[in-house]
């Protein structure tokens, strides 16, 4: 036996919308990410893909297997999404909501994560969006900083309840798409 290592899937090309036939592959990058704790249903995903506010991509590889996720929609500055919770579509969005983004671990060192990030803000950008906003949980908040996001500490109560659905790690971070 040579010892080789298997090659890691490898996505098939640059980010795509996120559709139905990609729900059981995100569901197990979701699992291998997060376990039990953070897993959403496949029911929950198909009621975010039919919201029009619905801007979600994935990369996939040629035979359809996802390698990674990026599930956001447009949104209002400082409106949290819960943990299970529906996309609330906003009569006059100025936020990408940035809800889920994970990687499949065997895909991790591509730079998977950061082509999303860069399509899906580029798309914000070009729609007008002024702000992007996510809840960084299970130690992602350094990873967000890096790529500018900051932390906001000032929510509204409501919001804050929402926040809290993730556990009291969670954080809100903002970004700002002006420039």
């Amino acid at each position: 036996m040579s010892g080789a290592a298997t090659p890691r899937p490898q996505p098939a090309g640059p980010p795509q919308p996120l559709a139905a036939q990609h729900l059981p592959g995100l569901l197990a990058v979701q699992r291998a990410c997060y376990g039990d704790a953070y897993v959403e249903t496949a029911e929950v995903y198909a009621r975010r893909l039919a919201s029009p506010a619905n801007c979600s991509l994935v990369l996939a590889t040629d035979q359809g297997r996802v390698c990674a996720y990026l599930a956001a929609y447009r949104s209002r500055l400082h409106a949290v999404t819960p943990l299970h919770g529906d996309f609330e579509g906003a009569a006059q969005p100025d936020t990408l909501y940035l809800h889920d983004m994970a990687v499949l671990p065997e895909c991790a060192g591509q730079g998977l994560a950061g082509a999303l990030l860069a399509a899906v803000l580029a798309q914000a950008r070009a729609g007008g969006l002024a702000h992007a906003a996510l809840v960084a949980v299970q130690g992602s908040q350094p990873w967000w900083q890096r790529r500018g996001f900051s932390t906001c500490t000032e929510l509204p109560a409501a919001q804050r309840q929402r926040l809290a659905s993730y556990g009291g790690q969670a954080r809100y971070m903002t970004l700002s798409l002006l420039n």
